[in-house]
């Protein structure tokens, strides 16, 4: 535990050596460093991320840049994905909220439920119990996403029924042709 804590302190980094020390070693500046192979060039960390960064550094020298085509929007690179319109996404979107939702705060309510029993000396609810509801209203809250975004109705003109159960069973058969004729 001490190495760790110890490592996590910054280096001191002394301007002019004391007179009574001598060092060894030399000394560098530690944002500039000397190459192994060149020691007359000089280089300088870079501290943003690879990869996390927009511009390039300027050091970075272009090479064999290719021109590359750029697709528009409108071009799907071949595949026959359609692009759903607001209103169906909107559906599936509030779906997946409700089905997931309901399930997760009923969870937490028996939670509560549960603890609150508990603590007045009601009833000492046993552990299997508290277990039980949670895995089931859980469970249920995981499942909802899938059960949301297939029992919404995939026609922007059609509402579709208050829990979804015929256009759960459409989208199913109709997700399961798309996979079908993939394959």
């Amino acid at each position: 535990m001490n190495a760790l804590v110890s490592s996590q302190r910054s280096p001191l980094y002394l301007t002019k050596p004391s007179p009574q020390w001598k060092s060894k070693t030399p000394s560098h500046h530690p944002t500039i460093f000397r190459s192994q192979n060149n020691p007359s060039t000089r280089s300088r960390l870079n501290a943003n991320a690879k990869g996390f960064t927009s511009r390039k550094p300027p050091h970075v020298i272009k090479e064999n840049t290719l021109d590359i085509k750029t697709t528009t929007s409108n071009e799907h690179n071949g595949s026959d994905d359609e692009e759903l319109p607001k209103e169906v996404v909107n559906r599936v979107i509030k779906r997946i909220l409700v089905s997931v939702g309901v399930p997760m705060a009923l969870g937490l309510a028996f939670l509560k439920f549960f603890g609150s029993v508990r603590e007045q000396g009601i009833w000492d609810v046993p552990v299997w119990i508290v277990f039980a509801t949670t895995f089931l209203t859980f469970g249920t809250s995981a499942l909802g996403i899938a059960y949301g975004a297939l029992s919404a109705s995939l026609d922007p003109n059609k509402k579709g029924s208050l829990l979804g159960f015929e256009e759960v069973q459409e989208n199913w058969v109709e997700m399961w042709k798309e996979e079908d004729g993939n394959n």
